[in-house]
């Protein structure tokens, strides 16, 4: 049985963490195994939308802690050990907002430490009401700084560090309310809506998608002045596609377009 499942409904490819008696973990298997679908799925022209999910009662527990105390007796106390493996981790984070692909998390049961740091690294996430989001490694000794990183580009500064220094859960709403999911849904509506929103996003142009999603990324990171720049560069780039070309004629027209891509 696969760690980690991928199946693919028309454009758009279901990546299910297949690891449920560990709380989908981010145990090293189940890192490599997302950094070899996310490559994958760069090279995949096929593919206008990503769903990712956790198998079981959880969506995904964060680190594999017994992993990491397996790491610790090295002979350097494990400096090596954990060195590499939060550098594979913030690599594999990174690659999602690197695909030309907007990735949408399906989150259930528990998000927790690095478990949320992926959800918050994913473009989107929808939630079932009753899911339990935290940066808990405070409560045993151990700060969320690399989940950190992720938590602070989706919520504000104050929310963040609460959730960060108390160790304490927020629910599903709350999440949404922060800004840290798009939508908080009943339980039995969770696998409906986000495949909707995946079908939504995977029935637009994937160029213009493709290129909206790199720029978006780019450009938050820059000065106001500076992301205006780059982003009217990119406007002009994706002006000039023959397919937007023929979604404004088909836009005048009251027609439905004849995208090639």
């Amino acid at each position: 049985m696969a760690i980690l499942e991928r199946n693919d409904t028309g454009a758009v490819a279901h990546l299910h963490m297949n690891a449920p008696e560990r709380l989908n973990a981010l145990s090293d298997d189940m890192i490599a195994a997302l950094q070899d679908q996310f490559d994958a799925l760069k090279q995949d022209q096929s593919i206008r939308a990503v769903i990712l999910s956790g198998a079981g009662k959880a969506f995904c527990a964060g680190h594999d802690l017994k992993e990491m105390t397996a790491g610790r007796q090295a002979e350097d106390g494990g400096k090596t050990y954990f060195k590499d493996l939060f550098d594979r981790c913030a690599h594999m984070m990174l690659t999602i907002q690197s695909l030309p692909q907007p990735v949408i998390a399906r989150v259930h049961g528990i998000a927790t430490a690095a478990g949320c740091q992926l959800v918050a690294s994913c473009d989107m996430a929808v939630a079932a009401q009753g899911t339990r989001f935290g940066v808990n490694g405070v409560n045993i000794g151990l700060f969320c700084s690399t989940p950190m990183v992720a938590l602070t580009r989706n919520i504000a500064r104050k929310h963040a560090f609460e959730m960060l220094s108390t160790g304490d859960f927020i629910e599903a709403d709350r999440a949404r309310d922060l800004g840290l999911i798009n939508r908080a849904v009943a339980p039995e509506d969770l696998e409906r809506e986000t495949a909707d929103l995946a079908a939504k996003l995977a029935g637009k142009l994937g160029a213009a998608v493709r290129i909206g999603k790199r720029a978006f990324y780019d450009q938050i990171q820059m000065p106001i002045s500076d992301a205006y720049a780059y982003a009217g560069e990119v406007m002009v780039e994706n002006m000039l596609y023959r397919d937007t070309e023929e979604g404004i004629s088909a836009f005048l027209g009251k027609r439905p377009p004849d995208w090639a891509q």
